[in-house]
């Protein structure tokens, strides 16, 4: 019989393994019925089945720790966030070269891959990239990619990077992240019409956390920002949107290359035809609602940077 992932096993382990209860809200849950319930469709192989259980008890886990550590310091929630910048559009545009051009101001603030997975404490601005927490994390890195080089070829990430909002808004599992894990197309039908709301707000408490000992002017990025700006911007009403270009057809065919990856990563199987059809519909939603939110905004409300 295939693996069966049941959403309150997962949470009481991550309440055990933080020895945390409480939960800022309830808002996660759906999106994680759904989620799960799609994925036991799949059959998930043996390898598979403790990363994709570890990554979700990870996700549970950080918004437990989150929550008790905001419950301990409520004022930092009263601090502003702003004119933060948001890069995004369609996947596999540049959305990562240009964060990381942007983040070599020291005058801006981004969320590194370390702080992201181990939040609390949040760190100081003197300990952002010599953190015991980010030097353990820079050395898992290098033993990982030594094991699998082909890593880099999709993805170049480091703990002391920047890296993207989804990693946190996936505490809410309400991103495409979730989605990527396999063949999930009703988790990616709900997904896409849902109300973000709740992400959105939870996506601010995160960084209000982070920026408790290390503030600045927030960089922020995540491809999928596209699909939701109307919803972005009732959370950061003063933020400043960039949308990356490139060639779509270039920026489609490495998308399938990078869900393929993924794909065979967690499900052991990659379904072509399905990953054809489901990454041009992504990259086309993700291209027309930008193009309606400026409709809605203002054409000068987002800022165009080609990838060349």
């Amino acid at each position: 019989m295939a693996q069966q992932f049941v959403a309150d096993q997962l949470i009481e382990q991550a309440q055990k393994a933080t020895g945390l209860e409480e939960f800022d809200s309830n808002s996660y849950r759906e999106g994680l019925d759904i989620f799960l319930g799609d994925v036991n469709k799949n059959t998930v192989p043996e390898a598979a089945v403790e990363r994709l259980a570890g990554g979700v008890v990870m996700a549970l886990a950080n918004r437990l720790k989150s929550t008790a550590y905001l419950k301990q310091r409520p004022e930092l929630l009263a601090r502003p966030i702003e004119k933060p910048v948001f890069v995004f559009g369609v996947p596999r545009t540049g959305t990562t070269l240009l964060s990381n051009l942007l983040a070599a101001d020291p005058a801006r603030r981004s969320p590194l891959t370390w702080e992201i997975d181990d939040p609390v404490p949040p760190p100081t601005s003197a300990t952002l990239y010599n953190d015991p927490r980010a030097l353990a994390r820079l050395e898992m890195e290098r033993q990982m990619l030594a094991a699998r080089p082909e890593m880099g070829k999709y993805y170049r990430s480091s703990a002391i990077y920047p890296n993207e909002c989804v990693f946190f808004m996936a505490h809410d599992f309400k991103t495409l992240m979730w989605e990527s894990r396999g063949k999930l197309p009703n988790y990616r039908d709900w997904l896409l019409q849902t109300d973000m709301t709740s992400a959105y707000e939870y996506h601010k408490r995160f960084l209000q956390m982070l920026q408790a000992d290390a503030p600045g002017v927030w960089n922020l990025k995540m491809p999928s920002h596209a699909l939701w700006i109307p919803t972005l911007l009732k959370i950061y009403p003063d933020a400043r949107l960039i949308w990356t270009h490139r060639d779509p057809l270039t920026a489609t065919g490495s998308f399938c290359s990078l869900l393929s990856l993924a794909h065979q990563t967690f499900s052991g199987d990659v379904d072509k035809e399905y990953l054809g059809q489901n990454c041009l519909y992504q990259a086309q939603q993700h291209a027309e609602r930008i193009m309606d939110a400026r409709d809605k905004f203002g054409e000068d409300r987002i800022i165009d940077v080609h990838y060349s």
